[in-house]
């Protein structure tokens, strides 16, 4: 076969390869119409946007200054009386006079940090163990495979401990901080995407193009980083908004826990959780809210992934 050929099939594979990444990007933008008549994937998507929103402006929306106790004097400690809901504090205050509502606010711009931080680290480490996994498998030989053989049966041993129980140990072995629980949260999601991404890019790797470009003597690197490892994603960024949830839950347990921020004035939801523990009895409220905001925050990522997932399954595509 001549260069002059060699070169054509060469540019017939790449278009192939562009026309399929063509087909994905008008499959995402019939998921897209599909997930506007979807009312779940709406009230997700609402819940998300409004969440980021207040975490993003935050500290200028709040009236008071969060960590100000400016009505210390109206608490009563001994007896766990605290003002309520009043015109001037509309969640009322917590045990040290700060006001509940300002302190909501502010605390969603860590909740929310502590999560997509956590959740790219999980991502990011969980796409190199598993790129590497299923190109070690695929194109390494018999060396490759026994390579992927020890990544994945690690991999399996972590999937087996509970992820809160991971994140546990981790913030354990690194003491008490906010980048403590970040690293935690995502330590504890690398299994998860390691495995998915992992078994999306053997999908790709025997489509047609791939197995025509490798006849071509296509470098495989450029094959899997060019072609399978983007057209591989598509499940990962669906699993990163369903694990947004989980990192939420997760890091708010950690601070629950006393892992998290070691300065207690910083407001966090699951600190906030921690601090009104001992007052359940007499100001069930300082509990409540905190609890509110986290399960309808992670109820939020929790829609809008599993209406993403929906919208990209093959066979409602089929049935549109």
């Amino acid at each position: 076969m001549t260069l002059a050929k060699i070169e054509r099939l060469d540019r017939l594979i790449e278009a192939g390869a562009q026309a399929r990444q063509a087909e994905a990007g008008s499959l995402w933008r019939q998921s897209l119409r599909r997930m506007r008549r979807s009312p779940m994937a709406v009230t997700g998507a609402s819940i998300v946007a409004l969440f980021m929103l207040v975490a993003i402006f935050g500290p200028w929306i709040a009236p008071y200054d969060p960590t100000a106790q400016s009505w210390g004097d109206e608490v009563f400690l001994n007896r766990s009386i605290f003002p309520g809901p009043r015109p001037e504090n509309w969640f009322g205050l917590d045990h040290l006079g700060r006001d509940m509502f300002s302190r909501m606010i502010v605390g969603a711009r860590q909740t929310m940090l502590v999560g997509v931080v956590a959740t790219l680290i999980g991502f990011a480490a969980g796409a190199v163990v598993g790129g590497v996994a299923a190109a070690s498998g695929t194109f390494g030989g018999r060396w490759g495979q026994r390579i992927e053989a020890v990544i994945m049966r690690t991999v399996d041993v972590a999937l087996a401990i509970p992820m809160l129980l991971l994140a546990l140990s981790v913030a354990a072995l690194l003491g008490p901080s906010l980048s403590t629980v970040m690293i935690a949260v995502g330590v504890a999601q690398i299994p998860i995407f390691a495995r998915l991404l992992r078994g999306s890019m053997l999908a790709q790797a025997h489509s047609d193009y791939v197995l025509a470009a490798i006849s071509l003597g296509v470098p495989k690197s450029r094959i899997v980083l060019s072609h399978i490892f983007p057209n591989s994603l598509g499940p990962v960024i669906v699993q990163a908004t369903l694990v947004l949830a989980t990192a939420i839950i997760e890091a708010a347990a950690l601070s629950y826990l006393g892992l998290g921020n070691p300065d207690p004035g910083t407001p966090e939801w699951g600190t906030m959780l921690a601090d009104a523990q001992r007052f359940l009895s007499g100001a069930p409220q300082l509990a409540i809210y905190p609890a509110v905001g986290i399960i309808v925050t992670a109820l939020g990522f929790t829609l809008l992934g599993e209406a993403m997932r929906e919208s990209l399954d093959p066979r409602l595509r089929r049935q549109s």
